[in-house]
């Protein structure tokens, strides 16, 4: 790394890389965002011109083999992370990937494997998970101050786009699956991590399938948890309405919690206190914040100034992610 700075590029230009990825790399400290790499040339090298980026690439295979780059921000269609990440990987590069880590149980594993043997970060963007808001709710989980959660519900619902064309969005082969994969991945990761981790005893799940597309553009699935925990999930990419949707609400023994907004209860003696945290003062998006918070913890991992954690959740993870279809495909509950 040169003079301490991470020296990063990004693969794939779409709208995730354009809207977040790019204008926070622009401006993190530390971090030098060296090059990008896009199939698409012109594309590629009109981004960069905005951004101010010096190097364009066009194969992924030069980025990989570049001396000079420390690490690769990986946002392209989701078939291709798991491949990319472990040649990334393979070519001594720090890895954050765009969700999901891979489309199965099996690849994740091969891309974590990859990266203890090279011995480099590995980071999933579950941005969520650096939320404010969350960051301010997990405690109370984690040290047990509202007793045992015994239910928990959460829902991501974005606001219904014609789809005038399929993209690869819109088809098996190169998502693995729809709004289950593409919301559901984020949802079921965010509850469990909140949660701490606990195993899945069986789930149940009904996908309803999208128009003129190959996938599902909702999903409903209901888990339970070993920690007793009744885990109940809901996606969709079709809510008509004016604004996205995005909760999570959770009942516990002594208390209750809820995001979107945030807000804590706490059974005392004498009746009910509100404990909700005060969010710091600012106007910085929640989600925005998310990104940039997320994208300084993997800068810093890779200069090693936070410690390499290895994101081996991510195989359990894309486990149940997998048997959510098949109890879908074959219309019964599933042991897991």
């Amino acid at each position: 790394m040169a003079g301490g700075e991470v020296r990063v590029a990004l693969l794939g230009t779409g709208a995730i890389a354009q809207v977040v990825h790019l204008p926070v790399l622009a401006q993190l400290p530390g971090v030098k965002l060296e090059a990008v790499c896009d199939v698409d040339g012109a594309k590629a090298r009109a981004i960069a011109n905005r951004f101010g980026i010096p190097r364009v690439f066009a194969r992924d295979e030069e980025v990989f083999a570049a001396p000079d780059l420390d690490a690769v921000v990986i946002c392209t269609p989701s078939h291709l992370h798991e491949p990319q990440a472990v040649a990334a990987l393979e070519g001594g590069k720090h890895v954050l990937v765009e969700k999901p880590l891979a489309l199965t149980a099996e690849g994740a594993a091969r891309v974590v494997a990859a990266a203890e043997r090279a011995g480099r970060a590995l980071m999933v963007a579950m941005n969520s998970r650096y939320r404010p808001d969350v960051q301010a709710l997990r405690p109370f989980l984690q040290g047990g101050e509202l007793g045992d959660v015994f239910l928990m519900k959460s829902a991501w619902l974005n606001r219904k786009v014609r789809v005038a064309r399929p993209t690869w969005r819109h088809r098996r082969e190169t998502a693995g699956g729809g709004a289950w994969m593409d919301l559901g991945v984020q949802v079921l990761d965010l509850c469990l991590w909140l949660l701490g981790h606990p195993r899945v005893e069986r789930l149940v799940a009904h996908l309803h399938p999208g128009e003129g597309m190959e996938v599902e553009d909702a999903a409903v699935v209901a888990l339970r948890l070993a920690s007793g925990t009744a885990l109940s999930l809901a996606v969709s990419w079709s809510l008509v309405a004016e604004r996205d949707r995005h909760y999570v609400r959770l009942l516990a023994t002594r208390g209750s919690g809820s995001l979107g907004p945030l807000a804590v209860y706490k059974e005392v003696e004498h009746g009910v206190l509100d404990v909700t945290p005060q969010l710091p003062p600012g106007r910085e998006n929640i989600y925005t914040a998310s990104y940039r918070l997320e994208l300084q913890h993997f800068a810093d991992v890779a200069r090693g100034a936070a410690p390499l954690e290895l994101p081996r959740d991510q195989i359990e993870l894309m486990r149940i992610v997998g048997l959510a279809y098949r109890s879908a495909e074959e219309g019964r509950e599933i042991e897991a």
